[in-house]
Order: structure tokens, then sequence, then C-alpha cells
């Protein structure tokens, strides 16, 4: 039998990404073991996707049901499991229509391109203006990169999607300075994730939704990350109790089976006749059945009681820690997405503590250079949190 190492990798793959040194091969809840048999406990829930933990039982009946029932079909056709998911969605949400994709960019293109076309649509091509914010981030097509506000992930291939503003996040003046009769669409994350896990304020989320009903633009909510409790809400919008005209979702909505959706309203989703923009893949049926049991678990109340619940103890004990090492300038978030920003003695180096927190059997991630991001599974255990912050403190002791 062939052996399949790290450096494998480096042999066959396309070298856009830089692995870890170990290879993880079985994973149950929060618990993680690699080729050699070491367990790791899992503070990283695949970036915020495996919102149920690693092979969780209830979804495992599922996509065996499914599987021997209907895997794909296309958008020739529609299937009981998308319709399903689609109502649940609708039930659930402020929105009355769901297009399904495959992944969160695709879901971010969608909506892009249904705002652009709206605006077409009811009030001419002149109005085309896209704001976004400074160290957002959308997905990694041309389009979503351009409109991300990352340079780093965007130059370099050429010419970009025109029309696209940038100003700073959490800034209602700077919104207010660019938006005009041109503008189609503002589109922000209410939790910036990639940049550092920075909440936007609810003032500002506030403003927006003035701003984009005073200049006829849509609000355009990006919640790949975000959504589907993550935050102890079933999505963001419902804390800060400001509604979008466009919603987009992905990572945790199939607990890591590919899927993302769009969702909207009647009036805009009628821009999207048949034939303005399709997905091979995007609503099959064994994604669509699997992320409809997630839905079911993830949205009850008593879920989302026990994410916050969780949240205030995690939160909690990295302050203790904190008083005891004082590593961190801040620890911010919402949910069980958490950002720790490094004091200076530490900054650029979060990716030293993921690799020193893998030695000890731990799996973190960063959210850029100076922040230590903890997405664990929203229904881990309390006795997988324990040991987590257990091996967390030690990496913390190591380095102090």
């Amino acid at each position: 039998m062939t052996q399949y190492t790290r450096q494998t990798f480096n042999e066959v793959m396309i070298q856009n990404y830089a692995p870890a040194d170990f290879i993880p091969v079985r994973g149950k809840g929060c618990r993680v073991w690699d080729q050699t048999g070491r367990e790791y406990i899992d503070f990283t829930s695949g970036i915020a996707v495996n919102a149920l933990g690693h092979c969780p039982d209830e979804l495992i009946e599922v996509l065996k049901s499914q599987g021997e029932t209907l895997w794909h079909s296309s958008n020739w056709f529609t299937s009981e499991p998308t319709l399903a998911l689609a109502t649940k969605l609708t039930e659930k949400t402020f929105a009355d229509r769901v297009m399904f994709v495959n992944s969160g960019a695709e879901a971010n293109e969608a909506a892009l391109k249904l705002a652009r076309r709206y605006a077409v649509d009811h009030f001419g091509a002149q109005k085309s203006k896209i704001i976004s914010f400074k160290q957002s981030f959308h997905g990694r097509t041309l389009f979503t990169v351009s409109v991300g506000g990352q340079a780093k992930y965007s130059d370099g291939f050429g010419p970009k999607p025109a029309d696209i503003v940038h100003v700073p996040f959490n800034d209602l003046a700077a919104v207010k300075a660019v938006i005009d009769d041109h503008t189609c669409a503002v589109i922000v994350e209410p939790i910036q994730g990639e940049s550092g896990v920075q909440p936007a304020t609810q003032e500002f989320l506030q403003g927006l939704r003035q701003l984009c009903d005073e200049n006829n633009a849509l609000l355009i909510f990006d919640e790949v990350q975000t959504g589907v409790s993550r935050t102890g809400y079933f999505y963001a919008y419902m804390k800060y109790g400001v509604t979008p005209d466009i919603l987009t979702s992905a990572k945790a909505l199939a607990n890591g089976f590919p899927i993302g959706a769009m969702m909207t309203t009647h009036d805009i989703a009628a821009s999207f006749s048949p034939g303005v923009h399709g997905t091979t893949f995007g609503g099959n049926p064994l994604a669509c059945a699997i992320a409809s049991k997630v839905v079911d678990i993830l949205s009850a109340p008593e879920f989302l009681a026990e994410v916050n619940r969780t949240s205030q103890q995690f939160i909690g004990e990295l302050a203790k820690m904190n008083e005891k090492y004082g590593l961190f300038k801040q620890i911010r978030g919402e949910g069980l997405l958490i950002g720790a920003e490094l004091v200076e003695q530490y900054a650029g180096k979060a990716a030293e503590f993921v690799k020193k927190a893998a030695d000890k059997g731990l799996m973190i991630l960063v959210a850029g250079p100076n922040v230590l991001r903890f997405a664990p599974a929203l229904n881990i255990s309390q006795t997988e949190l324990a040991e987590g912050l257990k091996r967390l403190e030690s990496v913390f002791a190591e380095i102090d």
C-alpha cells in the first residue's frame, strides 16, 4: 500500500497552501488523530465549518440514507431535499427565496452579480458602484477577491472588476462620503473574520441600513463564517437587529459537505430569471439533505443557548490565562468565533503559536499575523473543552 506523507504534498500538489506537518486521518467530535495515531483537540472545526464536530452520528445517518437514494440531478430538475432546505431557511430568516451553490465565494459572487443585475433592471447600467471595507474577505474568485479589502489577495491577476470602493470598517462617515446614486450595493461582514475577528458596531450596521435605503442600494451581509449559529444566533444579523437585502451563507451549513446559499427577497430575486446565473452542482440532493439536518439541530433555541454559555466559559478561561501570562491586547468575538490579539512583543508571530499548539496536541487558527482564532465545534463537550484549554495553557506557559 502506498504511504502518502506531507512530502507527497510538496511533490504533487500546487503550492498555494502550506499545510501543517501532520496529516489528519480520522476525527470524531472535537478529537482528531494523525497518521501516527497521535490525538489532537480541534479548536478550528475546519475554519468554523464542522459546527457539530467530526463525523457526527446523526449526519452520518443522513449521508448514508441520501447516498443510497439520489446524489445529483443537475438544475434541469429539482429535488425534495433541496426544497426542504430552502423552505427551512426561508422560514427561519428574513428571506423569501434561496439559491444554492457550492461555497462561500460562489455565494458572494452570486450576491454581487444579483445586486448589479437588480440595479440595471430598476435604475440603469450607471448604478454599478459596490462599497466594501478594508481588510474584508469575501472569497477567491476574481470578483470576490477584488471586492474583498485586502490587495495581497487580488494583486497580480490582471485588470480587476471596476467600480469597487473600499473604506475603513466601522467608519460610517467614510461610507457617507462615497455612497451616492451610482451605488448598487454595500457588502459587509458583521464580524470581519480573516482580518482579526473584528465585530461591527451596532451603530455602524444600523447606519449602513439607513444609507442603503436612502440611496436605493442593496445591503449584503456576508455571513459565510458568522452564519449558522457560530455567533450564538442562527445568523448574526439577528443579534444586531439589522436586516440585509441579501445574505450569504456557507461553511457550517452542511458541517463540511460543500454547500453555499444566497438568500434574498421576492423582489430582488426576480432579477435572476432563468439563464442569468447558474451552477452545475449547487443545490444537489446530497448536500441539501445533510444541510437540512444541520439547520434543524443548530437553529434550536436550546442549542443556541448552549453556544452562548460555552462562549462565556471559553472567553472567561482565556481572560484568566491572560491575567497570568499577559499575551493578549484584546480578546474579542461573538459566540464561538473568538480572536485573541497578541501584544506587541509577539506581533507577527501568531503562526508560531499555531505550530507550538500542534506540538502540544491542539489545533488552533490565526486571523492575520497577530491574532489567534478559536472556532471549535459548537457542541464541544466539557471534557474536550477542558482538555483543549489545558493544552493551550501549556503552550502559553512554555512561551512565557
